[in-house]
């Protein structure tokens, strides 16, 4: 047992990790215009800013810095910003030190750093019943990806930024007949269920989707997104271990890995994510993967942030933010590597100053 993480499942991975001597933490952006429907995502001071997020994220994981836009994508809880997550994600590859690389899967604002281009499309509001145009270029291209990442390193880390990023998930769900309404989770302490609901059962229809009925890259095409098809591509490219740093959008990931290949041996990945999405009764992560398979674990991390003397981090215990940019997977890394909460805890805290 490992304190600061909570294992429901296997614990293999996590002794694989600890004896890993090369992991590698891959940050997947992409961009949906269904961020901009307005109250659908607490993932930036705005809807109309919630473009900027990933690059942002991204660009401050990097250099330190944001280029992109004028700052960090915060959300704004009266006078103390929820940092955004990819401050914890930084914090806890720095005290691991951990390389990691920025996979582009489609944004429509690109950061200004080096990354892997996966294709050359945005993902577009999934009310239209197209919301990723190139759904099959960017699985192919990942796959490629995660073949030569595999003869490289000896397990992945992959974690997603992408503002709306729930409200695709349920979408991919829907389509590939989960029952998932009510189930997926949010930036906010009030889970925008009708909003979320009401935009996918749009893009259903003018997609011509009958629920249960598609498969993985036309439910994609039709009411997901580019981080789907990107990391789908990842964990059926490779032939290693992979920790999957992330709540309901790697669920809705798992369910289209299990609808491309039904014979996945999900022994293989493990799930890694944050005690505020586990525990978020505004959701349930874990009754969307017990649908799926019986054999994804899934990894809690809790930073204790109550003890903490940043204000905007105790904003995570209101229910705002709760996951992104794969800061779970990466503090869970971290722990794993031998780093106790509070050393992490304290990590985060400087980087948040």
């Amino acid at each position: 047992m490992i304190d600061g993480i909570t294992t429901y499942g296997s614990t293999d991975l996590t002794e694989k990790l600890q004896e890993c001597d090369d992991p590698v933490f891959l940050l997947t952006i992409g961009t949906t215009d269904t961020s901009l429907i307005e109250g659908i995502s607490g993932a930036g001071p705005s809807a109309e800013l919630t473009i900027y997020t990933p690059a942002s994220d991204a660009e401050f994981m990097v250099l330190g810095e944001v280029r992109c836009c004028e700052a960090p994508a915060e959300t704004v809880v009266g006078d103390a910003a929820a940092p955004t997550p990819a401050r914890l994600t930084k914090a806890a590859l720095q005290l691991a030190n951990i390389p990691f690389v920025i996979v582009d899967a489609g944004s429509k604002i690109k950061p200004d750093l080096d990354y892997v281009s996966l294709g050359k499309d945005y993902g577009r509001d999934i009310r239209t019943g197209k919301g990723v145009l190139n759904p099959l270029e960017i699985f192919e291209n990942a796959k490629d990806l995660g073949s030569e990442l595999s003869l490289r390193h000896e397990m992945l880390i992959i974690g997603e930024s992408i503002a709306a990023g729930t409200t695709t998930a349920l979408g991919v769900l829907k389509a590939l007949g989960y029952e998932a309404n009510e189930k997926v989770s949010g930036s906010m302490p009030h889970n925008p269920h009708d909003l979320k609901s009401n935009a996918v059962n749009e893009g259903l229809k003018n997609a011509g989707i009958e629920i249960g009925k598609a498969d993985a890259m036309q439910a994609i095409g039709a009411v997901g997104d580019p981080t789907i098809a990107a990391i789908a591509g990842l964990v059926l490219g490779s032939d290693i271990p992979i920790i999957l740093a992330g709540g309901t959008q790697m669920a809705a990931t798992c369910a289209a890995i299990k609808s491309i290949q039904p014979t996945f041996d999900f022994s293989r990945i493990n799930l890694a994510t944050t005690v505020f999405v586990a525990a978020d009764e505004t959701a349930d992560l874990f009754g969307i993967l017990e649908q799926i398979d019986d054999n994804i674990t899934v990894n809690v991390v809790d930073p204790r942030f109550e003890d903490s003397e940043h204000e905007g981090l105790k904003n995570y215990l209101k229910g705002f933010v709760k996951e992104g940019a794969g800061a779970g997977g990466a503090m869970y890394t971290a722990l794993v590597l031998g780093n106790s909460v509070e050393k992490l805890r304290k990590k985060i805290e400087k980087v948040c100053k």
